[in-house]
């Protein structure tokens, strides 16, 4: 594996600030110029360049007895460069000239003169001057040069100007120094903060962050950090949970499905070695076995109808039906149920006719499933009451309630759960753990919800809200 070299952040801060630096310098260089040079045959010089260029021109140039003479590379040079060239004797009259444009006279007075070596760029040309002497007279002459230069003159005191160069130097220098001191110190500060923050993001999955108090330059990040931390701390305890709830799930099915096994399998081996009982022995096995294997069978399709409901794999078909009729029949089937025919199960509606869209398959295993819980959860004298209803926002209401032992506010709060048991588990040991589960998710389906009032010793009440399916349900 290549190793990933650890780079500090101050040691990034300081490669950022001679980065910023080198990047200052260039631009200047570069600003300079841009300002101060202008392009001519050979590259790019300086915007002093024409004086120069004008100054030197003497070196090819001889004036002697009022004539002038210059040589061919000085000629060469100015039909090079594009330049033009003229020569004045004292009076102002031109006495050479050489590519001199048609727009410049042949004649000057002094004042004349004097403009053009201020003069700005003028015809396409910037003009220089210049003079040369002999031995009795001065010729001056100009030269035209195709560049757009500015001329311009700083006066300053150069006594005051002297003396304050070396404080200026040292107030400058001191300045940067004061400059760079100050952005190392901010850049060792940042550093230390943003090692910080990446040790706190480090220590985030490894579970070791400590929360940081939400202010200053990095608050808001710090805040999100605390966020983080706090959502990861509680997905792991809900993780820790569901994991706690998905073992004692597992650890209570394998108990259910043994529950009815193990009858099943000590029957069926007496069964196997019937030469000495009589046909009333195998019938009553018989009976065992049956009941033991519906009990497994209900078992697994409470499983199986849990899940489809979770995936929304289960098939669902709403429509419209007379619910006070459904739910009639749904009790009388229960009542008429063997198991339950000792049991006081009433049911009463308080609207002539309701109708609901509800899948009636499906709703009649909620509410079947509400009534068996009541019954099973209860002693055998308690009185279970089923009652429809309607709502003021023209909902429809179906109340299960009884007069049993109640349960407390910590069952109230889990009932729901898949496979939670409660503390009551004496009298439902053919129980699945599954009933209110599935049934909750059925109402869920149908756009409704289920609401639990309960008082130990007083009863349990849990009511069925769910839509209406016609607009001319009435009290």
């Amino acid at each position: 594996m290549k190793s990933k070299k650890k780079f500090n952040p101050f040691f990034r801060m300081v490669l950022l600030l001679l980065l910023v630096i080198i990047i200052g310098i260039t631009t200047a260089i570069s600003l300079f110029y841009y300002v101060f040079s202008i392009p001519e045959p050979e590259g790019m010089s300086l915007a002093h360049w024409p004086q120069d260029f004008t100054d030197s021109f003497t070196a090819w140039t001889t004036y002697e007895n009022g004539k002038i003479s210059i040589e061919q590379i000085g000629l060469d040079r100015l039909d090079e460069y594009g330049l033009w060239v003229q020569f004045i004797d004292e009076s102002g009259q031109e006495i050479f000239s050489h590519n001199k444009p048609a727009d410049y006279p042949e004649k000057y007075s002094a004042s004349e003169l004097m403009i053009l070596s201020s003069s700005d760029y003028k015809n396409g040309y910037t003009i220089f001057t210049n003079s040369l002497y002999d031995s009795k007279e001065i010729c001056s002459y100009v030269i035209g040069f195709p560049y757009d230069i500015g001329k311009y003159m700083l006066h300053y005191n150069g006594e005051r100007v002297a003396r304050l160069s070396p404080v200026a130097r040292t107030i400058i220098l001191s300045a940067l120094s004061a400059l760079i001191i100050v952005l190392l110190a901010y850049g060792f500060w940042l550093s230390r903060k943003l090692s910080g923050i990446t040790d706190s993001i480090k220590n985030i999955p490894l579970r070791s962050y400590k929360p940081q108090k939400e202010k200053g330059m990095f608050g808001e990040i710090y805040g999100a950090l605390n966020k983080t931390d706090q959502e990861i701390r509680y997905a792991d305890q809900l993780n820790q949970e569901t994991e706690t709830k998905r073992r004692e799930w597992i650890a209570n099915i394998t108990h259910d499905l043994k529950t009815p096994l193990s009858p099943i399998k000590g029957y069926a081996e007496m069964l196997a070695d019937s030469s000495y009982l009589n046909q009333q022995s195998i019938q009553e096995y018989g009976n065992i076995i049956l009941k033991n294997v519906n009990h497994a069978e209900r078992l697994i399709n409470d499983l199986k109808l849990t899940y489809q409901l979770d995936s929304g794999a289960i098939p669902f078909h709403p429509q419209n039906v007379r619910l006070t009729r459904c739910v009639k029949e749904w009790i009388i089937d229960i009542i008429n149920d063997p198991a339950f025919s000792d049991r006081n199960i009433t049911f009463k509606s308080n609207i002539t006719e309701l109708n609901a869209n509800i899948d009636p398959h499906l709703f009649r295993r909620a509410v079947i499933n509400l009534v068996i819980n009541a019954i099973i959860h209860n002693s055998s004298d308690t009185k279970v009451s089923v009652t429809l209803d309607a709502d003021k926002n023209n909902g429809i209401l179906i109340s299960i309630s009884d007069n049993g032992k109640g349960l407390s506010k910590s069952e109230q709060e889990r009932l729901f759960e898949r496979y939670y048991r409660g503390t009551n588990t004496k009298e439902k040991p053919e129980g699945s753990g599954l009933g209110l589960a599935i049934a909750n998710q059925i109402v869920t389906l149908h756009g409704g919800k289920i609401t639990v009032k309960s008082q130990l010793d007083i009863g349990t009440e849990f009511i069925i809200h769910i839509p209406s399916g016609s607009k001319d349900n009435a009290n």
